[in-house]
Formats: structure tokens, C-alpha cells, sequence
């Protein structure tokens, strides 16, 4: 991976993946979610390949305090504007004036973010992983902040912490710096930032996905904004679908 420095002088760690075959010139951005990486949301599920193969240029990074980033222990480090500000950087860095974002979870809610302060910068946006709770005060709850520092997953009783808990177990993410992620990352996008995003949009959930909120709500809140359902896919089973795939690919080619 490459090196760049993002909001505040933040060391981040990125990919720059060059479109299989002819160059369709038209690049995305994906920014991964909670206590992930760019290799668990986006290369091992197969996101890369797939977009590569269909002649796009892909650009992913680790989040502040996930991955090989720089890890921080302040929760005022991890305001969601922010973490916009990252990705921005790396559009600057690279020399990107205008591109496709896809974001799943958190980094959806980073990408709606970016895509509001920065409308010239996004050709079309796609939110994986995320429904109304953009907007409504329901993130991910700070309880799961209180999992990452437990002693163990065997402390836990309840479903969600149990479950990003292991996550971050699984994955061996400094579990320090995701608990001040979640205590930081709780800004909220209203919605009548969302109601001036002009854009093509993509709201993409599992159907049994609870933890995203209601995708038609907040499909309703963007003046052009399309509902993709994963069937029987929950939160993090959705994340490599095969029909999040081809709607992802089927919107991309047809959002003009």
C-alpha cells in the first residue's frame, strides 16, 4: 500500500487500482465501514476485482484509526467531517477532480459527508449498509464503544456488541482507537443537507439488515435516489452479495 496525509497531517494508507482492459475514465472511491479495512470491505469480497474488470479506476484507503492508518485515541479525531476531509485529501492527492463514491456503513455516512461540503467532486453516490439512521440520531449505539474495551467477548451479552466486538477480534483492529471512532463518529446528516444533494444515489440494504435503518426513508430524503433491496442478507453478509454487485454495476452504467 501507498502512503498519504489526510485531514490535520493523518498518515492513511491507500490503494490505487488501474481499470482491467479499457479505461472508462471514470474512477470510484470506496470507503469502508466500521472496524473494517479496504481488504475485508472491499478486495476480499471480490468489490475490486469486479469494478476493475468493468474498466473502473478504484481508489480505496483505510479510515483514520482501522488498518494500516494511523491509529488515534481522541474521539474529537473521528468527527465525521473529519474523515470527509481524508477522502478529499486522497481525491487531491491523486489529482481527481470529479469521481463515483461508494461508502458501506460507516463510510457511507462518510461519503454522504464528502458528497454534501464537496457536490462538485461526485459524479454519483452509492450507500451501502445505511438507511435513515444517517439522519435520525440512531448510529451505532456507544455501548459498542464500551465492547471494544471489555475484557473479553465473553463479558458480553448483548447481540450488537457481541457482535463488532468479535469483528474487531477477527480482524485484530486496535480496539482502543475503534472505541474512540464510535464515541467520535456520531454526527448526523439532516435532512435538508440531504434534500440539496442533486445526484444520482443508490441506497443499497440487506433485507435483514438491522442495524442500517429504513433505505426507503432515506431514498425518500434525496431528490433522485433508488432503492436496491440484498435479499436475506443482514449487515455484514450484504457486503459481498452478488446482487449488490450487479445493482451497483447496473446503476453506475445507467445514473446519466
Amino acid at each position: 500500500m501507498q502512503e498519504f496525509r489526510g485531514n490535520g497531517g493523518v498518515r492513511l494508507a491507500y490503494l490505487d487500482e488501474p481499470a482491467v482492459g479499457d479505461d472508462r475514465g471514470e474512477p470510484i472511491l470506496l470507503i469502508h465501514g466500521f472496524a473494517s479495512t479496504h481488504a475485508i470491505n472491499w478486495v476480499f469480497p471480490l468489490w475490486v476485482k469486479t469494478l476493475t474488470e468493468a474498466g473502473r479506476r478504484v481508489i480505496l484507503f483505510d479510515n483514520r484509526g482501522h488498518g494500516r492508518s494511523e491509529k488515534l485515541y481522541d474521539p474529537g479525531s473521528y468527527h465525521i467531517s473529519l474523515m470527509a476531509a481524508d477522502a478529499l485529501a486522497l481525491l487531491d492527492h491523486l489529482g481527481l477532480q470529479r469521481v463515483d463514491v461508494m461508502g458501506y456503513s460507516m463510510g457511507g455516512r462518510i461519503a454522504a459527508f464528502l458528497t454534501e461540503a464537496h457536490p462538485e467532486r461526485v459524479r454519483s453516490l452509492v450507500l451501502g449498509g445505511i438507511g435513515h439512521h444517517l439522519a435520525d440520531g440512531a448510529t451505532l449505539p456507544v455501548g459498542v464503544a464500551d465492547a471494544m474495551e471489555a475484557a473479553s467477548l465473553d463479558d458480553l451479552t448483548d447481540p450488537m456488541q457481541r457482535m463488532f466486538r468479535a469483528f474487531a477480534d477477527a480482524t485484530k483492529s486496535d480496539r482502543k482507537a475503534l472505541a474512540a471512532c464510535i464515541r467520535g463518529s456520531r454526527d448526523l446528516l439532516p435532512e435538508a443537507k440531504i434534500a440539496t444533494m442533486r445526484l444520482p444515489v443508490l441506497v443499497a440494504v440487506g433485507t435483514e439488515d438491522d442495524v442500517a435503518g429504513d433505505p426507503f426513508r432515506l431514498a425518500a430524503m434525496f431528490p433522485s435516489a433508488t432503492v436496491l433491496s440484498i435479499p436475506g442478507r443482514d449487515h455484514n453478509k450484504a457486503v459481498g452479495d452478488r446482487t449488490y454487485k450487479t445493482g451497483v454495476l447496473d446503476f453506475l452504467s445507467d445514473r446519466e
